[in-house]
């Protein structure tokens, strides 16, 4: 039955493809190969096949190569596009930090002009008390004399009244007792009065002063409340990028602030809060800010430190670029950020910290590792030379080593590592909180 379709099949094929015979000739004799319309068909198919899938395969390699070429590109424009945004974010943070220091200047130079005037102020306060005290006791003594005054005017009358009266023989008086008298009454009452004139007119003069003095008072009160708005605004704006930073880096400001402070806990110094004798009463207004502002102070103050020991810089100062992230890469967890440059560049620390270990690590290569505050630790790896030594204290922009390509590398680059407490996190988290800051 197979036979029978097949023979069915070659004589429909006839027509259109009819039976060829190919002649193999050699020296003794010859042979031929019968190519049936069946054989020379699926020779066809096969060849069209065969043809088909080159030209689909050359299409797909083709495509493949335009669109390759296309990625690399894409890839070398964004690579450019990143390099120029680093430069201008380089730019920017040079001009906060050069704005943040001018900020400061004038915050220092604004604090002693308060710590003048709150001099002057006290001191205009205490002239002013002791005015009040002056006309208290003017205004006593102008009584006094009053009272001496009248009395004296009472006396006058009643001799005046005896001696008209002819009252020296009944009294003993002679008339030149009385006028003796009189004339000491006079004296005593020309002198009370010119007295009482002289304090009247103390009086009036202190009571101007006092007035100078409070319109005086009110406008240094005025320029104090100007001065401390101005100072309020400076530490608000100085203040609020650092907070930003050490937010966005993922560490807790409370807890920052109290690590630092527990550090550096001397006493006395410039930001020592401002106490004065409020005699049992409520601190006054200008008190209550001046502290606050000295407590804003304070806390700029410690993020600073806090800013120099936490990992907020970048270790290279020349040009490189990026070349490999924090994530997954190639099916495993790669825990750093690479940076590549040209071989021997200088790696510098990032933070002040101290050298835990310097040597050779498998994978790592030539390794250091910085241990800083806060739990926080930083590793450079795939070094060609190492400066530092374990011990060692470093400061943030020493340089530790130089950039090589030691340990599992496939090139010159740096692998930088940022680990708290243990674990890895993204060294870019850091460096780009500090972008609006340093």
């Amino acid at each position: 039955m197979k036979t029978d379709m097949i023979r069915q099949l070659n004589h429909m094929l006839e027509r259109r493809l009819p039976e060829k015979r190919v002649f193999l000739r050699s020296e003794n004799d010859t042979r031929f190969l019968r190519l049936s319309p069946l054989t020379q068909l699926a020779v066809l198919c096969g060849t069209s096949i065969t043809i088909i899938w080159m030209t689909v395969a050359t299409s797909i390699i083709l495509m493949d190569a335009i669109g390759s070429g296309n990625l690399r590109q894409q890839a070398n424009r964004d690579l450019v596009l990143f390099e120029t945004r680093l430069s201008q974010l380089a730019e920017e943070r040079d001009t906060r930090a050069a704005e943040a220091a001018a900020a400061q200047a004038r915050f220092n130079t604004a604090l002693e002009q308060v710590s003048v005037m709150q001099s002057q102020l006290l001191a205009s306060q205490e002239r002013l008390r002791e005015l009040e005290t002056g006309i208290d006791v003017t205004q006593a003594n102008l009584r006094e004399a009053l009272k001496m005054r009248d009395e004296a005017l009472e006396a006058q009358e009643l001799l005046t009244a005896q001696l008209n009266g002819d009252a020296v023989g009944s009294t003993g008086v002679t008339v030149q007792d009385v006028e003796a008298t009189v004339d000491v009454l006079a004296s005593a009452l020309s002198a009370t009065a010119a007295e009482r004139d002289e304090v009247v007119i103390d009086a009036h003069q202190a009571i101007t002063q006092a007035k100078t003095l409070q319109v005086e008072l009110k406008m240094m009160e005025e320029k104090n409340d100007r001065i401390f708005s101005q100072l309020e605004d400076a530490m608000t704006l100085s203040v609020a990028p650092l907070d930003k930073m050490f937010r966005n880096a993922g560490l807790s400001t409370d807890s920052l602030i109290k690590t630092v402070r527990s550090a550096y806990s001397g006493q006395g110094g410039p930001l020592t809060p401002i106490t004065f004798s409020t005699k049992g009463g409520m601190p006054d207004t200008d008190s209550t800010r001046a502290n606050e502002l000295l407590d804003k102070m304070d806390r700029l103050n410690l993020y600073r430190i806090a800013a120099q020991k936490a990992p907020f810089a970048l270790p290279l100062k020349s040009s490189f670029r990026y070349t490999s992230g924090f994530g997954q890469r190639w099916g495993r967890m790669h825990k750093g950020t690479d940076f590549a440059s040209s071989y021997g560049t200088p790696i510098y620390a990032t933070a002040d910290g101290v050298v835990t270990f310097a040597g050779w690590q498998s994978g790592y290569g030539r390794l250091v590792k910085i241990q800083h505050e806060f739990g926080i630790e930083t590793r450079y790896a795939h070094q060609s030379k190492l400066l530092v030594k374990v011990g060692q204290r470093v400061s943030r922009g020493e340089q530790i080593g130089a950039m090589g390509n030691s340990g599992r590398s496939t090139g010159t680059h740096l692998h930088y590592e940022i680990r708290v407490n243990g674990k890895a996190v993204n060294p870019m988290t850091y460096i780009k909180a500090a972008n609006d800051v340093f």
